[in-house]
């Protein structure tokens, strides 16, 4: 059985180039569950010192309350930049901290010791900081995707398909169709398994096109099917399509009361029928999942 996901919920997740303080304020604004600034892929080398400034003062600036929804994508903990991320961005408490490149649950371990010394140096309780690991953007990290379990501070983990094709020398990671290929597709499979084996959220990966919403929309909505709990976004017009994807709809909500109720009134029976089908534990243990995240439990 997979392991019992922490209690860490959120459909949207939503980047912000950290050395743009009117994207930042803009996205913030919206109705992203989760926003991200960014230090790593949407900064140049050149303009980190200054992203690092402007990500510090931009939390500084918000309530503190509400900077648990703003997070911050760090640098690789292999490069010279993430330690300096850390060492900016710490004192004004970000709500979390974006990992990526992640080669194992080792990585993870070895951030939250520098996250537990910051926490202590700047009078933030301690290991309340949590961390988030982007686990398929190297080839290393996509043989490694079940090593996360009882990773300290892990609450949701992601894959990547460009930088994992950058890491490959691939020239494209899609067929003719649009698809990913089939290594990518795997790289995706294995990061959905490893996060349930490691008990936590499992998040897809972005919809490049941001114009594409339609496309965006039957994406979100088979992801959610699969067993993903929510998705990034790099434009602010996908976050309403993400938000309602992976919301439950009403019908779903009352289907899976029904089959707990079910359940619940004849405890001895391990097969029920409902609706012209049988349904078995299993099925219970998907409605109960699904009221959880929806609150209604």
């Amino acid at each position: 059985m997979a392991a019992e996901r922490k209690t860490f919920s959120a459909r949207s997740w939503l980047f912000a180039p950290g050395d743009s303080e009117k994207k930042m304020e803009k996205a913030t604004a919206g109705t992203a569950d989760v926003v991200i600034l960014d230090l790593e892929d949407a900064v140049t080398v050149d303009e980190k010192p200054k992203a690092r400034k402007l990500v510090s003062a931009f939390l500084e600036a918000q309530a503190e309350q509400a900077r648990s929804r703003l997070w911050v994508r760090i640098n690789p903990l292999d490069g010279p930049h993430a330690l300096i991320d850390l060492a900016a961005v710490m004192p004004s408490k970000p709500g979390g901290i974006i990992l990526p490149k992640s080669r194992s649950g080792n990585d993870v371990a070895e951030l939250d010791h520098y996250l537990s010394a910051l926490e202590v140096a700047y009078g933030i309780a301690p290991g309340s900081t949590p961390v988030f690991a982007l686990v398929t953007e190297t080839a290393e990290g996509v043989f490694n995707t079940g090593t996360y379990k009882g990773a300290p501070r892990l609450v949701a983990m992601s894959w990547g398909a460009e930088d994992l094709a950058d890491s490959l020398g691939a020239s494209e990671n899609k067929n003719a169709d649009g698809s990913y290929g089939y290594t990518y597709d795997l790289a995706r499979s294995l990061c959905l398994l490893g996060a349930a084996a490691a008990g936590v959220a499992a998040i897809e990966t972005i919809h490049g096109d941001f114009r594409d919403l339609d496309g965006l929309r039957k994406r979100a909505v088979q992801m959610r099917r699969a067993g993903w709990r929510g998705m990034f976004a790099i434009h602010p017009a996908q976050v309403d399509v993400i938000n309602e994807a992976f919301s439950p709809s009403e019908d779903e909500l009352v289907a899976a009361r029904e089959i707990v109720d079910l359940f619940a009134a004849n405890p001895g029976l391990g097969t029920i029928g409902y609706k012209g089908a049988m349904l078995d534990r299993p099925h219970l243990a998907r409605a109960q999942q699904l009221l959880k995240l929806a609150g209604r439990t």
